[in-house]
C-alpha cells in the first residue's frame, strides 16, 4: 500500500507555458527486477520539449537503472514508455540515438586520438562523389555544430588536446549532430571548475530555448536548483516525489528532504561538542615542489607552512588549481619536494614514496577514488587489507585470512558499510560505501595522520553526513585529520580549523567556528601579498 501511494504522488500543477509544451517522453509505472532484487518499482515521470528535468536521488535510488532503460542498454521488466507519442522500446543504444534520445555519461566516450570532427561524425562521416570521406564538409559541419555549444576551437584538433570541459561540450555537440530531441546528461559537471560549470549551465539554457529537452542527473543540488524547471526524485527505487520552480529556484532543503526522507538541517550540522586538539603532530615549513616537465601546467607549492594537531580536523579550502591536492601528494611522498621540511612527532621526515609515508603513519584517501584508491574488479576484502598485508600475514608469507576477515567485520560494523559479503566486487558498492572501505583500509593501520581529499565526491547526500561523522570520530580517537574539499558547507561543518590556498600558497587561517562562506571565498581569491596585507590590517585593528 505504501509503495503504491508513494509512486502515485501527483506533480504540482503546470504553468500555462508548461501546459503548452507537449510531453516528449512519458515513463509510466516502469519496474525493473534483477535476480529477485527490485531496482525500480512503479516509477513514472515525463519530460517536455524545451525543459530541463532534474533526475535526483541518492546512490542506489535507481537513477542509473532508469538511464540504462531509457538509453536502450536494457529493457524494463514492466510498465510503458512513450516518446513523441509512440511506444518506445529501443533494442540498443544505437536505436535510442536514432529515435532521438542520446545519453552523455560521466565517463566520456570520445576517442582521444581522433579529432573533434572525427568524434562528432564517427561511424557516419560525410561521403563525397567518389565514395571517399569529404573532410572539407566534415570540418564545415563540425564547425557549425560546435559553435552551437560555444566552442571556437579548430574542429581538426585532436580530442586529447582539449580540457575535460571542452570534451564535455564536444559530447553535447555530437548529440546535437544526431538531431537529438532529448539529451540525458549523467553527472556532467563532476570534473569541471566553477567557471566551466557556469558555462555548461548557460549552454543548457540555450539548448532549452532551442526546444531541446534535457534530463539532468547530478549530485550537485545547487546546480539542479539553479537550472532545472522541474525535478523528479527517486528513493530506494521508487518515486519520492516531484518538485518544480514556483517563482524561483527550488530550495535545497526541500530537495534534500525528498531525497533522504529527513530534514536537511541534519546533514551539515556542526557537532555541538568537540574534544580539544592535542599537540602538533605534523608540521610543514617552506614546502616547495618541483614542476613536472610532463605536466607543465600543474600547480607547484610555493612556500607552504601548516601545522596539524592530534585530534583535530584541519580543513583545506581552495578553488580548483589552488594546490590543495598537490599539498596532500607532497606530504604523502607522491610528488618530489624541492625545498622545505616536514616534521612528524617532532622528527624531520622526507618520504620519498607513498610506501615511506605509510610506514611513518601517514594515510591518504585520494580525490579520484576510481583510479587512485580502489581496485575495481577485486573484492572488498583485498581492497580493505592492501595497505596492511604485513599485519595480516601469518609470518610465513601467507595471509591470515581469519584475522583479515575479523578486522573487516569490525570496521563494517563501526562504519556501517553496506555490502553483501567480503567477496563482493568493490565496484558494486555505492560511492559512499566505497569511501568507507577506503577509510577502513587506513584505520586498520592506526595512522597518526590521515589526509582525505574530497571525501564526499560522488557520494550521495545522505551518505555525506555519515562520512562527516566518521571523520569526527577519527579525530576523537586522536588521529590528526586533514580534510580537503571544494564544498564550503562541508569544510565549515566538519573542520576545527581552516586554511585557504591559492596558486600553491596559504592565504589565510581561522578557527572553524569563526569562519563563513563569504570570508573563505574572499581568502581563496587572494594572492599571498594581499593576504599578508589583510592580516597586518587585522592585527592593527
Amino acid at each position: 500500500m505504501f509503495k503504491r501511494s508513494l509512486n502515485r504522488i501527483k506533480e504540482p500543477p503546470l504553468s500555462p507555458s508548461e501546459a503548452a509544451s507537449p510531453i516528449l517522453l512519458a515513463v509510466e509505472g516502469v519496474t525493473k527486477h534483477f535476480a529477485g532484487v527490485t531496482a525500480l518499482s512503479d516509477v513514472s515521470l515525463d519530460v517536455r520539449a524545451g525543459e530541463i528535468l532534474g533526475l535526483l536521488g541518492e546512490n542506489g535510488a535507481g537513477k542509473s537503472t532508469l538511464l540504462k532503460i531509457l538509453s536502450g542498454v536494457m529493457p524494463p521488466s514492466g510498465g510503458r514508455i512513450t516518446f513523441d507519442g509512440a511506444d518506445y522500446q529501443p533494442a540498443s543504444p544505437q536505436e535510442a540515438k536514432r529515435l532521438g534520445i542520446v545519453t552523455i555519461y560521466q565517463e566520456l566516450s570520445l576517442i582521444p586520438t581522433l579529432t573533434v570532427a572525427e568524434n562528432i561524425f564517427i561511424g557516419r562521416a560525410p561521403i563525397g562523389r567518389l565514395g571517399l570521406v569529404s573532410w572539407r564538409k566534415m570540418e564545415q559541419d563540425s564547425r557549425a555544430i560546435i559553435a552551437r555549444v560555444g566552442l571556437t576551437i579548430d574542429p581538426m584538433t585532436p580530442v586529447s588536446a582539449l580540457s575535460v570541459a571542452e570534451q564535455q561540450l564536444v559530447e553535447i555537440a555530437r548529440a546535437l549532430s544526431l538531431k537529438s530531441r532529448l539529451i540525458i546528461m549523467d553527472e556532467p559537471t563532476s570534473a569541471l571548475t566553477e567557471t566551466e560549470v557556469q558555462r555548461l549551465l548557460s549552454i543548457m539554457d540555450r539548448l532549452r530555448k532551442d526546444h531541446v529537452a534535457i534530463m539532468f542527473v547530478t549530485h550537485r543540488l545547487e546546480e539542479a536548483s539553479a537550472i532545472c524547471d522541474r525535478m523528479t526524485v527517486l528513493r530506494d527505487g521508487r518515486l519520492a516525489g516531484h518538485l518544480k520552480r514556483q517563482g524561483g529556484p527550488v530550495k535545497l532543503p526541500a530537495i534534500i528532504e525528498k531525497m533522504v526522507g529527513r530534514a536537511a538541517s541534519e546533514l551539515y550540522a556542526r557537532p555541538a561538542q568537540r574534544a580539544a586538539a592535542g599537540d602538533v603532530v605534523l608540521s610543514v615549513r617552506g614546502l616547495r615542489t618541483v614542476r613536472d616537465p610532463e605536466a607543465p601546467h600543474a600547480i607547484v607549492l610555493d612556500g607552504v607552512d601548516i601545522d596539524l594537531k592530534a585530534g583535530e580536523i584541519l580543513g583545506v579550502a581552495g578553488l580548483v588549481g589552488s594546490g590543495r591536492t598537490e599539498l596532500a601528494r607532497a606530504i604523502f611522498g607522491a610528488d618530489r619536494i624541492a625545498a622545505g621540511t616536514i616534521t612528524l612527532d617532532g622528527k624531520q621526515i622526507a618520504p620519498a614514496s607513498p610506501a615511506d609515508a605509510i610506514a611513518l603513519g601517514i594515510g591518504l584517501v585520494p580525490e579520484d577514488r576510481k583510479h587512485q584508491a580502489i581496485f575495481a574488479a577485486l573484492g572488498i576484502l583485498p581492497n580493505f587489507s592492501v595497505a596492511s598485508l604485513g599485519r595480516f600475514s601469518n609470518g610465513f608469507g601467507f595471509m591470515a585470512e581469519g584475522r583479515e576477515r575479523d578486522a573487516l567485520s569490525g570496521f563494517r560494523k563501526m562504519l556501517s558499510i553496506r555490502m553483501a559479503s567480503a567477496e563482493q566486487a568493490i565496484e558494486g558498492l555505492s560511492g559512499g560505501n566505497q569511501q568507507k572501505v577506503i577509510l577502513a583500509r587506513w584505520l586498520a593501520r592506526d595512522p597518526k595522520v590521515l589526509i582525505v581529499d574530497e571525501p564526499t565526491r560522488g557520494v550521495d547526500v545522505g551518505a555525506k553526513a555519515e562520512v562527516h561523522q566518521i571523520l569526527v570520530q577519527l579525530a576523537a580517537r586522536g588521529i590528526a585529520v586533514m580534510m580537503i574539499s571544494s564544498e564550503l558547507p562541508e569544510v565549515l561543518a566538519v573542520s576545527d580549523r581552516i586554511v585557504t590556498m591559492r596558486k600553491g600558497r596559504i592565504t589565510g587561517e581561522m578557527p572553524g567556528v569563526e569562519a563563513n562562506e563569504e570570508r573563505l571565498m574572499e581568502l581563496m581569491a587572494l594572492d599571498r601579498q594581499d593576504a599578508a596585507a589583510q592580516d597586518a590590517e587585522g592585527q592593527a585593528r
